[in-house]
């Protein structure tokens, strides 16, 4: 069966993929769909609070057109049938938040996932297009290794089970990379000067709660200059770490990773954070449902709260109040004007 199936460059597929998606939509659009969203707030009615449309539904069906290499193949059409998609959704919904809600974000976010890829995928979100919008990231921002595909039925499947951090954090290229030097106090340590960097902030919960909050506590202690052991073999130094700093400078959001984190250690969520010398606000954040392996998200506009769920028939509802943030997987916050 593999053999009717025509398999093609994922860089090419990539144009040919946004043009059909541009010739399919034809409509002229009077408002983006962040300006519906805000509409929607503005207008809403008590009885009944949720979006008048579904937004990025689960899973998603797309079709692609085989090029002209393939056309000996049979058939013509290749049908991708998408399957749990939540581990990207709830991000794709928030980043399409961030990047229409502050203007400059799109082209410093372009500076790392490239000027064309943020145009389109606003593009798709604005069209409705959202089985598009999910084949953009993952033929575009994902690595192979990082999702199953298998025919079934005459069709391929793509199965993004698995973690949203795997799935999404950490396909954001170096936007969010920091970097830390450490030196060793033992001249001959075998490794005396090392540069570590990561690409995505990880905060581990305190052993004991500190007296100010304790995400704050846990990113301070993630960018501050310390002395450890050295735990080079052989090694009985001490190892001095310089003050972690962003490699690009302060990213126009950050996700923090809360995956550690216990409902009991979350009684506060700090909605400003002081991070790098920057002032970030909280934008969103995505929810884990351990029971049913499922993710949702919570995002807000206008200080005004939304709860998205792609599993919903109406998947995106206006809250009476904040969430309650107590199944973290993690905080979005975005970077304020003001230091």
């Amino acid at each position: 069966m593999e053999s009717r199936f025509c398999f093609l460059n994922d860089t090419e597929d990539l144009k040919t993929l946004i043009s059909d998606s541009e010739e399919g939509v034809q409509f002229e659009r009077s408002k983006t769909l962040f300006e519906e969203i805000r509409a929607s707030i503005n207008n809403n009615d008590e009885e009944d609070r949720s979006f008048w449309r579904p937004v990025l539904p689960w899973g998603g069906v797309y079709t692609i057109r085989a090029g002209r290499k393939a056309i000996s193949c049979t058939p013509l059409y290749v049908k991708i049938s998408l399957k749990n998609t939540c581990t990207i959704d709830g991000f794709l919904m928030i980043l399409y938040v961030i990047l229409r809600d502050n203007q400059g974000f799109p082209r410093e976010l372009a500076v790392f996932l490239g000027r064309q890829f943020v145009e389109h995928f606003l593009y798709l979100m604005d069209s409705y297009d959202y089985a598009t919008v999910k084949i953009l990231w993952v033929w575009d921002r994902m690595n192979k290794m990082q999702y199953r595909s298998f025919i079934h039925r005459a069709a391929l499947e793509i199965d993004l089970f698995g973690n949203e951090h795997e799935n999404f954090t950490k396909n954001l290229e170096n936007m969010m990379s920091t970097m830390q030097d450490s030196l060793c106090t033992n001249w001959s340590c075998p490794a005396r000067f090392q540069e570590l960097i990561l690409r995505t902030i990880n905060i581990n919960p305190p052993h004991e709660l500190p007296d100010k909050d304790p995400i704050q506590s846990a990113v301070d202690f993630f960018f501050c200059p310390r002395i450890l052991l050295c735990k080079e073999l052989g090694c009985n130094g001490l190892r001095e770490f310089s003050q972690r700093v962003f490699c690009h400078g302060p990213p126009p959001f950050v996700i923090l990773n809360m995956q550690l984190w216990k409902s009991e250690e979350l009684s506060y969520v700090p909605y400003h954070l002081a991070l790098s010398q920057h002032r970030y606000s909280l934008e969103g954040a995505t929810l884990f449902n351990k029971e049913d392996h499922h993710y949702s998200a919570a995002f807000q506009i206008d200080g005004y709260w939304m709860h998205y769920d792609g599993l919903r028939s109406d998947n995106l509802i206006l809250l009476h109040k904040p969430p309650e943030l107590l199944l973290l997987s993690s905080l979005v916050y975005t970077r304020s004007a003001d230091k």
